[in-house]
C-alpha cells in the first residue's frame, strides 16, 4: 500500500465532514465547465455523447455523485487508490443516490497510473484535487489517455503551487512551537501544478490534443470555532488525542484568542488552483 493510500485510509470517516465540502463548489465549478463544452450530459445535447465516465480519485464523491444526478445517460467509475474512501462513498451513494443513478456507479480500488480497464473503455474522464497526490502525474495522465476513446476527454481541477500560508495554520504551527509539539507530517502535496501553462503543456505531452487551462482561486470562509473543529476533528485530531486534558485546554483557549485577534478575511482559505481540460487524440 502506498503512503497516500494509508493517508486516506486513516482520514476517510472525518474527510466527508470535514474536507470535502471545502473543495466541494470547485468540483462542482468542473462539471459546469464539462457541460459548457460538451453539452448537457443527457448523451445527445450538444455531441456530448459521453456515456462512460471515470472518476479519477472519487474520494467521498464530491464529482461522481453529482455527476449521476446531471447526467441521466451515464455510466460511471470511480476509481480510488483507497480502499477505504471507496467504501465511504459507496455508503454515500447508497443513502443519496436514487436507485437507478445508484445502478449506474461502480467502483474500483487501484492507482491512478495502473488502471484495470481496457484500452478505449470511457468517453470522458474526470478529476477533483487528486492529480496532486499521485507519485507521477505524466504516467498517470498517459494511462488516462490510454482508457479513452479518441476524441474523448479529460477534465481536471487540482492545486496550483502556492507558498504563501493561511494565517490560521501559521498561528496554529507557531503555537506548536511554544506548547513542544511536534508538527504532524506533510499532506504530501508536493506535485502541485507548477503553473496555468504547465498544465496544458503536461496534457500535450501525454497525447491529448486541443489542451487548456485555467488558473482561477479557490475560497472558503472559516469560522473561528470552525477551523478549531476542522484541526481538533479531522486534520489533527491525533495530536489533540495525545495532549493531556490540561494540555489541550489551555492550548485551544490560547489558539482561540489568537484567532479571534486576526482580521476577518484573514480567516478565508484562499488558494489558487487550475481547471485543465484536453482530448484523446486518435490512434
Amino acid at each position: 500500500m502506498t503512503d497516500q493510500a494509508e493517508r486516506y485510509d486513516r482520514i476517510a470517516e472525518g474527510y466527508d465532514r470535514w474536507w470535502a465540502p471545502v473543495l466541494a463548489p470547485s468540483a462542482l465549478g468542473l462539471l459546469d465547465r464539462v457541460e459548457a463544452t460538451t453539452g448537457n450530459g443527457d448523451g445527445t445535447s450538444n455531441g456530448f455523447g459521453a456515456l462512460d465516465v471515470l472518476d479519477v480519485g472519487v474520494g467521498t464523491g464530491n464529482l461522481a455523485l453529482p455527476a449521476l444526478e446531471r447526467w441521466a445517460a451515464v455510466r460511471l467509475t470511480g476509481i480510488d487508490v483507497s480502499g477505504e474512501m471507496v467504501r465511504a462513498v459507496e455508503g454515500l451513494a447508497d443513502t443519496r443516490l436514487r436507485p437507478a443513478d445508484r445502478d449506474r456507479f461502480t467502483t474500483r480500488v487501484t492507482p491512478a497510473a495502473e488502471l484495470p480497464f481496457d484500452d478505449r473503455t470511457f468517453d470522458l474522464a474526470i478529476s477533483s484535487f487528486v492529480l496532486q497526490l499521485v507519485p507521477n502525474r505524466a504516467a498517470a495522465l498517459r494511462e488516462i489517455r490510454r482508457v479513452l476513446r479518441p476524441g474523448g476527454r479529460l477534465a481536471y481541477v487540482t492545486w496550483l503551487r502556492d507558498t504563501r500560508p493561511f494565517a490560521p495554520d501559521r498561528i496554529f504551527d507557531a503555537l506548536l512551537d511554544e506548547y513542544g509539539f511536534e508538527n504532524g507530517p506533510e499532506d504530501g502535496r508536493c506535485g502541485d501544478v507548477p503553473s496555468v501553462a504547465t498544465a496544458a503543456a503536461e496534457l500535450r505531452r501525454a497525447g491529448f490534443r486541443s489542451a487548456t487551462s485555467e488558473g482561477t482561486h479557490l475560497e472558503h470562509a472559516f469560522e473561528v470555532d470552525g477551523y478549531i473543529a476542522f484541526l481538533t476533528e479531522f486534520d489533527e485530531a491525533s495530536l489533540f488525542e495525545e495532549m493531556t486534558r490540561s494540555e489541550r485546554r489551555r492550548f485551544l483557549a490560547t489558539l482561540r484568542e489568537r484567532l479571534m485577534a486576526l482580521p476577518r478575511d484573514a480567516m478565508t482559505f484562499r488558494v489558487p488552483i487550475v481547471y485543465a481540460t484536453g482530448i484523446r487524440s486518435d490512434g
